[in-house]
């Protein structure tokens, strides 16, 4: 399948550019996930997911906070049912796409930006839980994944 494809104006008229909205995001789970029916009755998992800055992006002129707190919702059967399990703190990876919702709030129009996920899974769970948790295993199935630590 290949990514749709649209002119940019400034861009000559031959020149193509494929759209790409891709997100993924390695980060901890800053508090449980929220499950809530919608009027329609569909279920929507809900999370907020804290994700680590690079050292060189803080700065004063991008802001001295050090990591960036990124919501995030799960439609599909399979990542709620998964996202139950995690606890606050686990390390979850995710892979989705950037949505901005739209609605109306009691002070006039409102928006949000937030990520769809597509599949996610439990990283690393905190060492804090006692539960334990599981590990991404690499594909030649011995050692952890590596687990890029900008802090």
């Amino acid at each position: 399948m290949t990514a749709p494809t649209s002119r940019v104006r400034s861009q000559p008229p031959d020149e193509v550019v494929p759209y790409r909205n891709e997100v993924v995001l390695v980060g901890r789970l800053a508090a449980a996930v929220v499950e809530r029916p919608l009027p329609s009755g569909d279920l929507l998992a809900t999370w907020r997911l804290i994700v680590a800055r690079p050292p060189a992006t803080r700065t004063v002129a991008h802001g001295t906070a050090g990591v960036d707190t990124i919501d995030c919702r799960a439609w599909s059967s399979r990542v709620r049912r998964q996202s139950q399990r995690w606890e606050p703190g686990d390390v979850i990876e995710l892979y989705g796409a950037l949505r901005r919702r739209f609605w109306r709030s009691a002070t006039g129009p409102a928006s949000r930006y937030e990520v769809d996920v597509v599949t996610a899974h439990k990283f690393r769970a905190d060492s804090r839980n006692r539960s334990g948790g599981s590990r991404r295993v690499s594909a030649a199935g011995g050692s952890p994944a590596p687990l890029r630590a900008w802090v």
